[in-house]
């Protein structure tokens, strides 16, 4: 298994100790990745490396939606088939939303625990939380039913609103063709064929939909800190 799919690196990981859990989140996913390269080959981390360089060098860091730009409004489907609508949630407090790429990727896993440890945090400054995945609804339920997850779980099928906020990208074949040699089966997973990701990013956006906080990373083992986010939330 290659270091960013890896389930049971990341399981081992979070099960070595208690330690693990008083660590950042950051601190957590670095120690997933030291411990997969220490146990992985490098060739068969290769195809990931690559993949990583190329995205980081395609610029696409550079055109995510930014901080004080206006959000776009979308609903989508949480695991239950309830659509959920953005100027729902807005009309109730400031949102959180946490795009990741699916219950297949470790990091996006340590990511949403995190989330889950400061969502009472997050509800004392009034704000709400999703996480949009392009997971089909069902996927994204396992998710929310696996994790105890507190938040919705939102289907976006096609990553079509990740595409509106700027952070959709197309894996490449050569990476394609690794993850089913590992069994990974995004199309599968995502109930649709285009193998379109988003990067993993989190967003803060106000009442008012404007942006308040936008982090993204053309590399996925790097991820903002929830408490960054939190930070950018209105007194």
């Amino acid at each position: 298994m290659p270091f960013d799919d890896d389930q049971h690196s990341a399981h081992n990981a979070d099960s070595e100790g208690s330690g693990m859990h008083r660590l950042s989140l950051q601190d957590r996913l670095d120690t997933i990745t030291a411990r997969t390269r220490k146990l992985v080959q490098p060739e068969r981390l290769a195809p990931g490396e690559q993949a990583v360089a190329e995205l980081f060098a395609s610029g696409i860091e550079d055109h995510i939606l930014p901080v004080g730009a206006s959000a776009p409004e979308f609903a989508l489907e949480d695991g239950s088939g309830r659509l959920v609508r953005s100027t729902d949630l807005l009309a109730l407090g400031p949102l959180v939303i946490d795009f990741f790429r699916g219950r297949w990727c470790s990091y996006c896993v340590n990511e949403l625990e995190a989330w889950r440890a400061e969502y009472e945090s997050l509800r004392l400054q009034h704000a709400l939380l999703i996480a949009i995945s392009p997971q089909t609804a069902r996927q994204n339920e396992f998710t929310a039913t696996q994790h105890e997850l507190p938040f919705p779980v939102l289907a976006d099928p096609g990553a079509h609103v990740a595409e509106q906020f700027g952070l959709v990208y197309t894996v490449p074949p050569y990476l394609q063709r690794y993850y089913r040699s590992i069994l990974v089966n995004i199309p599968f997973m995502n109930g649709e064929p285009s193998y379109r990701l988003p990067l993993p990013a989190t967003y803060v956006v106000a009442q008012d939909s404007t942006i308040l906080f936008a982090k993204a990373h053309a590399d996925f083992r790097v991820r903002p800190e929830p408490v960054e986010a939190l930070a950018a939330l209105p007194a």
